[in-house]
Protein backbone atom coordinates (compact mmCIF):
# COMPACT_ATOMS: atom_id res chain seq x y z
CA UNK A 1 0.00 0.00 0.00
CA UNK A 2 1.65 3.56 -0.81
CA UNK A 3 0.17 6.06 1.57
CA UNK A 4 0.57 9.88 1.36
CA UNK A 5 0.20 12.06 4.15
CA UNK A 6 -0.13 16.05 4.10
CA UNK A 7 2.39 16.14 1.20
CA UNK A 8 3.55 19.22 0.02
CA UNK A 9 6.02 19.98 -2.14
CA UNK A 10 7.36 23.47 -3.36
CA UNK A 11 10.01 25.26 -6.45
CA UNK A 12 11.28 28.40 -5.47
CA UNK A 13 7.63 30.23 -5.48
CA UNK A 14 5.90 27.72 -7.09
CA UNK A 15 3.22 25.49 -4.91
CA UNK A 16 3.29 22.43 -6.91
CA UNK A 17 2.11 19.94 -4.10
CA UNK A 18 -0.63 21.29 -1.58
CA UNK A 19 -0.82 19.32 1.78
CA UNK A 20 -2.01 16.03 -0.56
CA UNK A 21 -3.38 13.17 1.57
CA UNK A 22 -3.93 9.76 -0.12
CA UNK A 23 -4.13 5.91 0.07
CA UNK A 24 -3.43 3.13 -2.89
CA UNK A 25 -4.13 -0.05 -2.17
CA UNK A 26 -3.14 -2.99 -3.96
CA UNK A 27 -3.33 -5.25 -6.52
CA UNK A 28 -5.60 -2.37 -8.77
CA UNK A 29 -4.93 -0.16 -10.95
CA UNK A 30 -4.87 3.29 -9.89
CA UNK A 31 -5.67 6.30 -12.61
CA UNK A 32 -4.29 9.76 -11.24
CA UNK A 33 -6.03 12.86 -13.46
CA UNK A 34 -5.91 16.46 -13.23
CA UNK A 35 -5.85 19.25 -14.95
CA UNK A 36 -2.40 21.14 -16.43
CA UNK A 37 0.23 22.06 -13.87
CA UNK A 38 -1.98 20.37 -11.43
CA UNK A 39 1.28 18.50 -10.44
CA UNK A 40 1.07 14.62 -11.65
CA UNK A 41 4.25 14.39 -12.79
CA UNK A 42 5.65 15.81 -9.47
CA UNK A 43 3.37 13.63 -6.99
CA UNK A 44 4.78 10.36 -9.07
CA UNK A 45 8.54 11.76 -8.73
CA UNK A 46 7.39 12.05 -5.01
CA UNK A 47 6.13 8.83 -4.62
CA UNK A 48 8.85 6.97 -6.67
CA UNK A 49 11.42 8.63 -4.32
CA UNK A 50 13.20 10.94 -6.93
CA UNK A 51 11.68 14.33 -4.72
CA UNK A 52 11.82 14.72 -1.33
CA UNK A 53 9.09 16.21 0.34
CA UNK A 54 9.10 19.88 2.14
CA UNK A 55 6.06 18.71 4.29
CA UNK A 56 4.63 15.27 4.84
CA UNK A 57 5.54 11.73 4.31
CA UNK A 58 5.49 8.89 1.64
CA UNK A 59 5.14 5.74 3.19
CA UNK A 60 5.59 2.02 0.48
CA UNK A 61 4.49 -0.86 2.73
CA UNK A 62 4.84 1.66 5.96
CA UNK A 63 8.48 2.80 5.50
CA UNK A 64 9.44 5.93 3.55
CA UNK A 65 10.47 6.00 0.44
CA UNK A 66 12.63 8.63 -0.41
CA UNK A 67 16.54 7.83 0.41
CA UNK A 68 15.47 4.00 0.97
CA UNK A 69 16.98 2.12 -1.37
CA UNK A 70 15.11 -1.33 -0.52
CA UNK A 71 11.74 0.12 -0.26
CA UNK A 72 12.81 1.69 -4.08
CA UNK A 73 13.20 -1.87 -4.83
CA UNK A 74 9.53 -2.12 -5.57
CA UNK A 75 8.97 0.67 -7.94
CA UNK A 76 9.51 1.07 -11.31
CA UNK A 77 8.80 4.80 -12.91
CA UNK A 78 8.21 5.37 -16.44
CA UNK A 79 8.28 9.29 -16.36
CA UNK A 80 6.98 11.08 -19.24
CA UNK A 81 10.48 11.73 -20.52
CA UNK A 82 12.07 8.48 -20.04
CA UNK A 83 15.93 8.30 -20.12
CA UNK A 84 17.54 6.05 -22.07
CA UNK A 85 21.73 5.66 -22.16
CA UNK A 86 22.97 8.00 -24.97
CA UNK A 87 23.75 5.94 -27.98
CA UNK A 88 22.10 2.62 -25.69
CA UNK A 89 20.57 -0.02 -27.04
CA UNK A 90 17.54 -1.91 -25.56
CA UNK A 91 20.12 -4.87 -24.72
CA UNK A 92 22.14 -1.75 -22.76
CA UNK A 93 18.78 -1.34 -21.14
CA UNK A 94 18.24 -4.77 -19.68
CA UNK A 95 21.84 -4.77 -18.38
CA UNK A 96 20.68 -1.87 -16.34
CA UNK A 97 17.47 -2.39 -15.04
CA UNK A 98 18.37 -5.91 -14.63
CA UNK A 99 21.74 -5.17 -12.32
CA UNK A 100 19.16 -2.99 -10.36
CA UNK A 101 16.04 -5.22 -9.67
CA UNK A 102 17.23 -8.20 -8.63
CA UNK A 103 14.04 -9.95 -9.90
CA UNK A 104 14.08 -9.27 -13.26
CA UNK A 105 12.67 -12.03 -15.58
CA UNK A 106 15.41 -11.65 -18.77
CA UNK A 107 13.14 -14.19 -20.37
CA UNK A 108 9.71 -12.37 -20.28
CA UNK A 109 11.82 -9.33 -21.21
CA UNK A 110 13.15 -11.68 -24.82
CA UNK A 111 9.44 -12.53 -25.20
CA UNK A 112 8.43 -9.14 -24.69
CA UNK A 113 10.66 -7.54 -26.95
CA UNK A 114 9.88 -10.39 -29.85
CA UNK A 115 6.51 -10.20 -29.50
CA UNK A 116 6.48 -6.05 -29.94
CA UNK A 117 8.73 -6.30 -32.66
CA UNK A 118 11.62 -4.23 -31.01
CA UNK A 119 14.90 -4.71 -32.38
CA UNK A 120 17.02 -5.33 -29.03
CA UNK A 121 20.59 -4.17 -30.98
CA UNK A 122 19.39 -0.94 -32.47
CA UNK A 123 19.93 2.11 -30.50
CA UNK A 124 17.10 3.63 -28.88
CA UNK A 125 17.89 7.94 -29.51
CA UNK A 126 16.75 6.10 -33.44
CA UNK A 127 12.82 4.51 -31.93
CA UNK A 128 9.91 6.03 -32.62
CA UNK A 129 8.36 7.87 -29.53
CA UNK A 130 5.76 4.55 -29.52
CA UNK A 131 8.55 2.51 -29.79
CA UNK A 132 10.40 4.50 -27.00
CA UNK A 133 7.22 3.92 -24.35
CA UNK A 134 6.67 0.19 -25.53
CA UNK A 135 10.22 -0.70 -24.63
CA UNK A 136 9.97 1.05 -21.34
CA UNK A 137 6.48 -0.31 -20.49
CA UNK A 138 8.58 -4.41 -21.01
CA UNK A 139 11.40 -3.20 -18.87
CA UNK A 140 8.52 -2.14 -16.05
CA UNK A 141 6.58 -4.95 -16.52
CA UNK A 142 9.58 -7.53 -16.43
CA UNK A 143 11.15 -5.73 -13.65
CA UNK A 144 8.88 -7.92 -11.28
CA UNK A 145 8.17 -4.92 -8.97
CA UNK A 146 5.32 -4.61 -6.56
CA UNK A 147 4.23 -1.33 -8.01
CA UNK A 148 4.88 0.56 -11.36
CA UNK A 149 3.94 3.91 -12.03
CA UNK A 150 3.65 5.31 -15.05
CA UNK A 151 3.42 9.24 -16.47
CA UNK A 152 1.54 9.28 -19.55
CA UNK A 153 2.35 5.59 -20.71
CA UNK A 154 -0.02 5.40 -23.45
CA UNK A 155 0.68 8.67 -24.97
CA UNK A 156 2.39 7.92 -28.89
CA UNK A 157 1.35 4.18 -28.53
CA UNK A 158 -1.50 3.30 -31.42
CA UNK A 159 -4.71 1.92 -30.51
CA UNK A 160 -3.06 -1.55 -31.27
CA UNK A 161 -0.26 -0.81 -28.67
CA UNK A 162 -2.57 0.58 -26.20
CA UNK A 163 -4.81 -2.52 -25.72
CA UNK A 164 -1.46 -4.58 -25.84
CA UNK A 165 -0.24 -2.67 -22.96
CA UNK A 166 -3.69 -2.96 -21.11
CA UNK A 167 -4.02 -6.29 -21.22
CA UNK A 168 -0.21 -6.88 -20.16
CA UNK A 169 -1.22 -4.82 -17.24
CA UNK A 170 -4.58 -7.08 -16.26
CA UNK A 171 -2.48 -10.27 -16.97
CA UNK A 172 0.12 -8.89 -13.97
CA UNK A 173 -2.31 -7.95 -11.22
CA UNK A 174 -4.47 -11.17 -11.63
CA UNK A 175 -0.83 -13.17 -11.84
CA UNK A 176 1.13 -11.36 -9.56
CA UNK A 177 -1.16 -8.24 -7.68
CA UNK A 178 1.05 -5.83 -9.30
CA UNK A 179 -0.42 -2.74 -8.32
CA UNK A 180 0.02 -0.39 -11.44
CA UNK A 181 -0.62 3.31 -11.04
CA UNK A 182 -1.31 5.50 -13.97
CA UNK A 183 -1.57 9.62 -14.80
CA UNK A 184 -2.95 10.65 -17.78
CA UNK A 185 -4.32 13.31 -19.84
CA UNK A 186 -6.06 10.69 -21.65
CA UNK A 187 -9.18 10.39 -19.51
CA UNK A 188 -10.97 7.66 -22.10
CA UNK A 189 -7.76 5.20 -21.80
CA UNK A 190 -8.10 5.39 -17.93
CA UNK A 191 -11.88 4.57 -18.12
CA UNK A 192 -11.24 1.53 -19.24
CA UNK A 193 -8.38 0.10 -17.23
CA UNK A 194 -8.76 2.17 -13.55
CA UNK A 195 -10.61 0.69 -10.86
CA UNK A 196 -10.09 3.96 -8.41
CA UNK A 197 -8.85 7.72 -9.30
CA UNK A 198 -7.71 10.49 -7.86
CA UNK A 199 -8.43 13.79 -9.05
CA UNK A 200 -5.35 16.59 -8.76
CA UNK A 201 -6.16 20.59 -9.55
CA UNK A 202 -3.88 23.39 -8.26
CA UNK A 203 -1.62 21.04 -6.65
CA UNK A 204 -4.27 19.50 -3.98
CA UNK A 205 -6.47 16.37 -4.74
CA UNK A 206 -10.39 16.94 -5.52
CA UNK A 207 -11.17 13.27 -4.48
CA UNK A 208 -9.72 9.95 -4.57
CA UNK A 209 -12.66 7.35 -5.31
CA UNK A 210 -13.85 4.08 -6.87
CA UNK A 211 -14.78 4.85 -10.06
CA UNK A 212 -17.53 2.84 -10.39
CA UNK A 213 -18.91 4.17 -7.07
CA UNK A 214 -18.35 7.68 -8.65
CA UNK A 215 -20.45 6.71 -11.53
CA UNK A 216 -23.46 5.45 -9.50
CA UNK A 217 -23.64 9.19 -7.52
CA UNK A 218 -22.73 10.69 -10.35
CA UNK A 219 -25.71 11.47 -13.16
CA UNK A 220 -26.36 13.71 -16.11
CA UNK A 221 -30.19 14.85 -16.27
CA UNK A 222 -31.71 15.40 -19.29
CA UNK A 223 -34.98 17.25 -19.16
CA UNK A 224 -37.68 19.73 -20.62
CA UNK A 225 -38.51 22.22 -18.42
CA UNK A 226 -42.29 24.33 -18.64
CA UNK A 227 -41.58 26.71 -16.21
CA UNK A 228 -38.53 28.70 -14.79
CA UNK A 229 -39.71 27.97 -10.94
CA UNK A 230 -39.48 24.46 -11.76
CA UNK A 231 -35.67 25.11 -12.50
CA UNK A 232 -35.21 27.03 -9.65
CA UNK A 233 -36.88 24.51 -7.68
CA UNK A 234 -34.85 21.69 -9.23
CA UNK A 235 -31.49 23.98 -8.12
CA UNK A 236 -32.36 24.15 -4.44
CA UNK A 237 -33.53 20.85 -4.10
CA UNK A 238 -30.64 18.74 -5.73
CA UNK A 239 -26.61 18.83 -5.55
CA UNK A 240 -26.81 20.62 -9.45
CA UNK A 241 -22.37 20.53 -10.13
CA UNK A 242 -23.04 22.09 -13.57
CA UNK A 243 -26.06 22.83 -15.59
CA UNK A 244 -26.44 24.31 -19.71
CA UNK A 245 -29.28 24.86 -21.79
CA UNK A 246 -30.33 25.21 -25.46
CA UNK A 247 -33.74 26.23 -25.29
CA UNK A 248 -36.15 24.53 -23.23
CA UNK A 249 -33.57 21.65 -23.29
CA UNK A 250 -31.66 21.84 -19.92
CA UNK A 251 -28.71 19.39 -18.96
CA UNK A 252 -27.29 19.36 -15.91
CA UNK A 253 -25.44 16.80 -13.92
CA UNK A 254 -25.95 16.29 -10.28
CA UNK A 255 -25.09 14.53 -7.50
CA UNK A 256 -26.37 11.92 -5.14
CA UNK A 257 -27.89 8.34 -5.01
CA UNK A 258 -29.75 7.04 -8.43
CA UNK A 259 -32.80 6.41 -6.55
CA UNK A 260 -33.61 9.23 -4.93
CA UNK A 261 -32.36 11.39 -7.84
CA UNK A 262 -34.94 9.27 -10.30
CA UNK A 263 -38.05 9.47 -7.70
CA UNK A 264 -37.19 13.70 -7.33
CA UNK A 265 -37.66 14.21 -10.81
CA UNK A 266 -40.66 11.76 -11.62
CA UNK A 267 -42.33 14.00 -8.85
CA UNK A 268 -42.22 17.41 -10.96
CA UNK A 269 -44.16 18.48 -13.60
CA UNK A 270 -41.95 17.85 -16.68
CA UNK A 271 -42.39 17.21 -20.30
CA UNK A 272 -39.62 15.00 -20.36
CA UNK A 273 -36.79 14.01 -18.85
CA UNK A 274 -34.04 11.04 -18.75
CA UNK A 275 -30.40 9.99 -17.25
CA UNK A 276 -27.59 9.55 -19.41
CA UNK A 277 -24.18 7.75 -18.30
CA UNK A 278 -21.53 9.70 -17.50
CA UNK A 279 -17.47 8.98 -19.01
CA UNK A 280 -15.02 10.25 -16.96
CA UNK A 281 -14.04 13.44 -18.70
CA UNK A 282 -17.61 14.68 -18.02
CA UNK A 283 -17.12 13.52 -13.88
CA UNK A 284 -13.46 15.30 -14.38
CA UNK A 285 -15.53 18.75 -16.11
CA UNK A 286 -17.81 18.52 -13.44
CA UNK A 287 -15.62 18.22 -10.67
CA UNK A 288 -13.45 20.94 -11.69
CA UNK A 289 -16.37 23.57 -12.78
CA UNK A 290 -17.08 23.59 -9.06
CA UNK A 291 -13.43 24.17 -7.96
CA UNK A 292 -13.54 27.24 -10.64
CA UNK A 293 -11.45 25.47 -13.98
CA UNK A 294 -14.92 26.44 -16.07
CA UNK A 295 -14.29 25.11 -19.68
CA UNK A 296 -16.98 28.15 -20.73
CA UNK A 297 -14.65 30.83 -18.93
CA UNK A 298 -11.97 29.07 -21.23
CA UNK A 299 -13.50 29.77 -24.23
CA UNK A 300 -15.97 32.08 -24.42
Amino acid sequence: MIELKNVSKNFDTIKAIDNISATIEEGHVFGLIGTNGAGKSTLMRLTSGVFRPDQGSILVDGEPVYDNPAVKAKIFYISDEQYFFKNGTPRDMLRLYSAYYPEFDKEKWQELIEKFGLDVNRKVNTFSKGMKKQLSVICGVCANTKYLLCDETFDGLDPVMRQAVKTLFVREIEKRGLTPVIASHNLRELEDICEYVGLLHRGGILFERDLDEMKLNLHKIQCVVKKESILQEIKKDLEVLTLENRGALYTFTVRGKREDVVDYMEGLDLTFYELLPLSLEEIFISETEVKGYDIKALIL
